[in-house]
């Protein structure tokens, strides 16, 4: 259901459309309020979150696949079922070994992902 500050209540998978937001990678928002948010993410083989930063804080839990992920100036193999978590302001991107998927959770919630 949408409310006055996002989406609460049961949200289906199959309600909402896939966004692409970059070469072999979509994301489909899956719940946000002011303070928080849940983001899928689906990444094909060679795709590049490429390094950013953002005042958010973030943990994403990788659903599938494999990553190499740079947090600062680190760059590690992370598998399904890990998970990195960020500070605001911290440097991050991701290279998709495979085609792989993951849930990004921000708070406060990504201004920038919620179409007006």
């Amino acid at each position: 259901m949408e409310s006055q500050f996002g989406m609460s209540g049961y949200i289906y998978n199959n309600d909402y459309e896939w966004e692409t937001v970059g070469q072999g990678i979509r994301r489909k928002i899956m719940g946000y309020n002011k303070d928080l948010m849940l983001v899928l993410v689906e990444f094909k083989k060679g795709s590049i979150g490429y390094v950013h930063k953002h005042y958010h804080s973030q943990v994403s839990y990788l659903i599938t696949g494999s990553f190499e992920v740079t947090i600062g100036s680190e760059k590690k193999i992370q598998k399904a079922g890990d998970v990195y978590f960020l500070e605001p302001n911290v440097e991050h991107g991701v290279v998709a070994l495979e085609d792989s998927s993951l849930i990004d959770v921000f708070a406060p919630h990504r201004e920038d992902f919620v179409k007006k």
